[in-house]
């Protein structure tokens, strides 16, 4: 599903440039979960905006599927992103205009989709539904909890059947008992459709939950823990 090969990124700046990510390495199979640890400042966010195409890598590979996104343009970048990649932020960005409902269906605006609306309107409720929300389609994000706004967000992620997800600290900000939840969430979602999950965090119990995680150090990826027990019951909720 991934294979990154010495993956470079550096910025320039005044004086010296600045080299956060060096021949890194990185390999997933499709469906299987990761966790990326490390300090703050490590490039933890630069390695998810790399995988998810929305920066271009100094040097290295970043091949998705069959896809080589390090050599994709602006405009087949969107595109990519658009039909392969779903996104969870910490601050989940949701639209405050716009009710839980039309928040989830947002993705679907781009592209060049050819199912009717009606039939994704319906997957989108179905969505809201399985993450707990379907009695609240119609509220806006302030009406939300911190919970509430992310399990939408997750929602939204799904909403164009990506092969990825890509989380940045999606519990940063939530309580105990509410990453509890969201991390059963995710790896519900992972075992029910197959997707691949990569969340970036500094929650270790959040990591745990992982079948791998790697800590990031200087500008390289150590595997800590290989869960491959965790991988196999996973492939297996896919499969069956």
């Amino acid at each position: 599903m991934i294979e990154v090969r010495q993956l470079s990124k550096t910025y320039e700046t005044p004086g010296e440039n600045l080299r956060v990510l060096d021949g890194l390495d990185l390999s997933l199979a499709a469906g299987e979960t990761a966790a990326i640890i490390g300090p703050s400042g490590c490039g933890k966010s630069t390695l998810l905006n790399l995988l998810g195409a929305l920066d271009r890598p100094t040097s290295g590979t970043i091949k998705i599927g069959d896809q080589d996104i390090s050599t994709l343009s602006e405009e087949q970048a969107a595109t990519f992103r658009n039909h392969s990649l779903g996104f969870i932020f910490q601050q989940q960005h949701l639209l405050p205009q716009l009710t839980v409902l039309e928040n989830v269906l947002v993705p679907r605006l781009a592209g060049d989709w050819q199912e009717p609306a009606a039939e994704t309107e319906q997957r989108a409720r179905q969505l809201l539904d399985k993450v707990g929300l379907g009695q609240r389609l119609n509220h806006l994000p302030w009406q939300l909890s911190g919970g509430e706004k992310l399990r939408t967000a997750v929602a939204r992620a799904l909403i164009n059947r990506p092969k990825l997800i890509l989380a940045d600290e999606p519990t940063g900000s939530l309580d105990p008992a509410s990453t509890d939840t969201i991390a059963d969430l995710l790896l519900d979602l992972n075992r029910d459709q197959g997707v691949t999950l990569i969340v970036v965090t500094h929650n270790a119990d959040l990591a745990r939950r992982m079948a791998k995680t790697f800590e990031l150090r200087g500008g390289r990826l150590e595997l800590q823990i290989s869960n491959q027990q965790s991988f196999n019951h996973q492939s297996a909720g896919v499969e069956g």
